[in-house]
C-alpha cells in the first residue's frame, strides 16, 4: 500500500539532493532529503542480503575465501566457506537461527572465527520459496537436517547453535548419542538459547507462554500470497516477527532512527552508512512454515519438554543424559533480553552424565544478546573461550 509513497518519496530526494537545485546546500533540502531517506528505507521491502566475504586474514595474510554449497536440502543449504590454500583447521558448524531473520545475521560470527576454524554454516531458505510440492518442515525435520549435515562431515566437527537452535542442536546431539551413531559430533556449542526458559524468562519466554498455542494459529499464521513459489504454504510471516522483536524496545529502534536522520542531516556520513548497514540487515526478514513455529513454541517455550527430560522426535527419546562423549560448552551475555541468563547453562545440568571435564560455562559481562556472537566483545573474548575449548576436544 506504501508503494507509491515510496516511490514519490524517492522522485523528492532526487530533487533535493541534486547539484543543480539551486537550493542544495540549504537546511530545507537538506532536511527534506533526510526525511524522505529515513521514510523510504522504513517501507522498503528489504531481500535477502548477501554474505560477502571474500577474503580473511591468518596470522597476517590473506586468504581468498570462496561460498561453496556443500548440500542442499528443499528447506536448507549447508554453506562452506572454503579458504584458498588455507591451513588445516577444525571444522566449526554454525547452525543458524530460524527465527525470521537470514542466517547472513551471522556475517559477523563467520567474518570473525573464519581466521581460526575451516567455517560451515546452515542457509535457512524462506519458506515462501518453497513449493508446496516439497511437504512440511517441522522442528523434526529441523533435527533431521542436523544430524545429516553432521554426518555429511562425518562428525568430524564442533557444532555452535546461536541462539534458538540450542534446544534443537541439543536434540540432534543427544539422539545421534542414544543410537550410537559413530559421526556425532565432537563438541557442541550452545549460544544464548532456551534450554530451560522457565529460568529468568525474559519478555520473549513471557509472550509465548501467556497465550494457548491455539491463539498462536489462529492469530499469527497466514498463507504465502499466490505470487510466490511457497503459494498456499501456512508460514508465520517474517514482518510479524520483526514486529516482534521491535515491540521489545521500540524506543530504542526510534532513537536510533532520529539519530539517523541528524546524521543525514548535517552529513555525517560515516556514522549514517553503520546505521544502513545494520538495518538493511536487521530489516531483511523471512517466513518461517507455521508446522515448525507451532510446534517449536508449544515444546520448548510452553511445555518446557528438554528440562522435563521428555522431549522426543518422531519417537526418538532425546534426552541429554544420553549425551556422554560430546563436549559443551555454554555461552551467555550478562546483559541478554531474549535468553536470560541461566537457560543455555541449564544444559550443563542436564548433561548429568557427561564428565565434568567436558563441560564448560562462559559468561560474557556486559553485552546483551547479539553480543554473545557479534562485535568487538565477541572477537576478542569469546572467541577465545571458544578456540581454546575446540583445540582441547578436537
Amino acid at each position: 500500500m506504501l508503494s507509491p509513497f515510496r516511490l514519490a518519496a524517492k522522485n523528492a530526494q532526487k530533487l533535493h539532493n541534486s547539484p543543480f537545485n539551486p537550493f542544495y546546500h540549504s537546511p530545507f533540502s537538506r532536511t527534506a532529503h533526510a526525511g524522505m531517506e529515513v521514510f523510504e528505507r522504513v517501507t522498503r521491502k528489504y531481500e535477502k542480503p548477501e554474505f560477502g566475504i571474500t577474503e580473511t586474514k591468518i596470522d597476517g595474510k590473506k586468504f581468498a575465501v570462496k561460498q561453496l554449497i556443500t548440500k542442499k536440502k528443499p528447506f536448507c543449504n549447508l554453506l562452506h566457506f572454503k579458504k584458498d590454500d588455507g591451513p588445516k583447521q577444525p571444522k566449526l558448524l554454525i547452525v543458524a537461527p530460524m527465527s525470521g531473520h537470514f542466517a547472513t545475521l551471522l556475517r559477523g560470527t563467520v567474518q570473525d572465527t573464519l581466521p581460526f576454524f575451516d567455517v560451515y554454516i546452515t542457509e535457512w531458505k524462506n519458506a515462501r520459496d518453497v513449493p508446496l510440492t516439497e511437504g512440511e518442515f517441522d522442528l523434526d525435520d529441523y533435527i533431521n537436517y542436523v544430524i545429516e549435515f553432521t554426518e555429511t562431515l562425518k562428525g568430524n566437527c564442533h557444532l555452535m547453535a546461536v541462539c534458538q537452535p540450542v534446544v534443537p542442536v541439543a536434540a540432534a546431539v543427544a539422539i545421534m548419542e542414544h543410537e550410537k551413531n559413530p559421526h556425532h559430533p565432537k563438541s557442541m556449542i550452545l549460544v544464548g538459547g532456551p534450554i530451560d526458559g522457565r529460568i529468568n524468562p525474559t519478555m520473549v519466554n513471557s509472550l509465548a507462554d501467556k497465550k494457548p498455542i491455539e491463539w498462536f494459529e489462529q492469530n499469527l499464521i497466514s498463507r504465502v500470497p499466490l505470487n510466490y513459489k511457497g503459494a498456499g504454504r501456512k508460514v508465520y510471516p517474517g514482518f510479524l516477527q520483526l514486529m516482534g522483536f521491535i515491540s521489545l524496545k521500540p524506543e530504542s529502534h526510534v532513537e536510533k532512527h532520529r539519530e539517523y536522520f541528524n546524521h543525514l542531516v548535517v552529513g555525517d556520513d560515516e556514522s549514517a552508512e553503520k546505521h544502513e548497514q545494520f538495518y538493511d540487515e536487521y530489516l531483511s526478514v523471512m517466513d518461517i512454515t507455521a508446522e515448525y513455529y507451532l510446534e517449536t513454541i508449544k515444546k520448548v517455550f510452553q511445555d518446557f519438554d528438554m528440562p522435563h527430560g521428555k522431549f522426543t522426535s518422531r519417537g526418538r527419546p532425546a534426552n541429554l543424559k544420553s549425551v556422554k562423549k560430546t563436549a559443551l560448552l555454554t555461552l551467555e551475555g550478562e546483559k541478554d533480553d531474549i535468553s536470560g541468563i541461566g537457560q543455555s547453562k541449564a544444559a550443563m545440568k542436564l548433561c548429568s552424565n557427561l564428565p565434568d571435564s567436558k563441560k564448560q560455562y562462559y559468561l560474557q559481562k556486559d553485552v546483551g544478546h547479539y553480543g554473545i556472537f557479534n562485535g568487538s566483545k565477541f572477537r576478542e573474548q569469546v572467541i577465545p573461550v571458544m578456540r581454546k575449548f575446540i583445540e582441547k576436544h578436537d
